[in-house]
């Protein structure tokens, strides 16, 4: 695998296909450009990487020079997930939060030690959300939100290194996880996993290569606060690099110790959370458990429909670095 993974922003715009079309987007989300004479869809890209990358980074050299000639305003409304759907989506839980640690001191036999391995969990990944599309879902079954950070693979052969893994990470993504925590529980009491508790995850509007982040990607985290703000409100400035328990290249590691791994695979972190709450929390269910240890109850709802939920990061320089995800609860059509 190579090593040289050069800096670019690509998004994927809605044309009525399930696979969409794959543009590229300038550093300051200001302005796009099809590749279609390049790669028309970002799968194409990721599947043949070492020869379509290096084009794709020359088109988004000219984007940010002002030099491409058919290049227009980027719109998010417009994007479907980078990648609308995918080989497999699978998530572990990097993070320990607030709420968990507070769950952990307050046990009778005491925290709990860490596992060895991470515990992911397979998603569902034939049918990704865009960064504005309506979270479809009766609020009766608990909806809750979960921003986390997710990585796109290469290639990766059976029983790599966690530094190995690392050098197959293409792209960098921000997602929404939604669940409905009214389903979860009792699908975990009857050993069904999260099948209806996990509706389709929200991806950000642009993916990133990892040169984009400069120095704030290292040792296989992104060290930079996740922004959720529900409502217009902020509930959330989680810095996603500082607390992780597993980074990305044991998460890619674990992945891939029994079985190879095809370009195209999403892995995530987990929900982003901080140990002492100072920061807020980037679910709903880390609030309502700090609730239940403080104050006997959860006092905090779930989303309603109506409710607008926006998670974003930016750099140190304050400027977005993947667009915002930006959505509104509604009610779930009834099937025909």
């Amino acid at each position: 695998m190579r090593r040289d993974n050069p800096a670019m922003k690509l998004a994927t715009y809605k044309d009525g296909s399930r696979d969409g079309q794959l543009v590229v987007v300038a550093r300051d989300l200001g302005s796009a450009h099809y590749a279609t004479g390049i790669a028309t869809r970002l799968q194409r890209a990721l599947d043949d990487w070492n020869f379509i990358s290096p084009q794709l980074h020359d088109l988004y050299e000219s984007l940010n020079a002002g030099k491409a000639r058919h290049a227009f305003a980027f719109d998010a409304r417009r994007c479907m997930a980078p990648l609308p759907r995918a080989y497999q989506w699978v998530a572990g839980p990097a993070f320990i939060d607030h709420g968990e640690r507070l769950r952990e001191a307050r046990a009778a036999d005491g925290p709990e030690s860490q596992p060895a391995d991470p515990p992911m969990c397979q998603g569902g990944s034939d049918d990704f959300l865009g960064p504005c599309d309506d979270i479809l879902a009766d609020e009766a079954l608990g909806i809750d939100f979960g921003a986390e950070l997710a990585v796109v693979t290469g290639d990766l052969p059976m029983g790599l290194s966690p530094s190995a893994a690392l050098e197959g990470v293409r792209l960098l993504m921000i997602a929404n996880v939604l669940s409905l925590r009214e389903l979860i529980p009792a699908e975990l009491a009857r050993g069904f996993g999260l099948l209806q508790g996990r509706p389709a995850t929200a991806f950000g509007p642009v993916a990133i290569t990892p040169d984009e982040l400069g120095s704030a990607w290292r040792g296989g985290r992104v060290h930079l606060s996740v922004q959720c703000d529900w409502n217009g409100g902020g509930v959330g400035r989680c810095e996603s690099g500082a607390e992780t328990r597993f980074d990305f290249g044991q998460l890619l590691a674990h992945l891939c110790k029994t079985r190879s791994v095809r370009a195209g695979s999403i892995v995530g972190s987990g929900t982003v959370g901080n140990r002492d709450g100072s920061a807020g929390h980037c679910c709903i269910a880390a609030i309502r458990a700090v609730e239940s240890v403080e104050g006997g109850a959860p006092t905090t709802g779930f989303l309603r429909h109506g409710d607008t939920i926006r998670i974003e990061m930016r750099g140190d320089d304050g400027q977005s670095l993947f667009g915002a995800i930006e959505q509104t609860a509604r009610p779930a059509a009834p099937s025909r």
